[in-house]
């Protein structure tokens, strides 16, 4: 998966897979060979935070 650099656009995109395509974080990154640390790192620094519960970052 190539991932926008983005904040914005990373948020975008991540949450799109996670509602498309995948039931969790983990599985996203997994399957697509993504480091989990560095979306979430990235995400967190632009003030979003994945919520396990509802599968998404806000």
């Amino acid at each position: 998966m190539s991932l926008p650099k983005d904040p914005v656009m990373l948020y975008s995109a991540v949450n799109m897979k996670l509602r498309d395509s995948y039931s969790s974080l983990e599985d996203l990154c997994e399957s697509e060979g993504v480091e989990m640390s560095y979306i979430v790192n990235t995400l967190k620094a632009a003030g979003f935070e994945y919520n396990a519960s509802i599968n998404q970052f806000r």
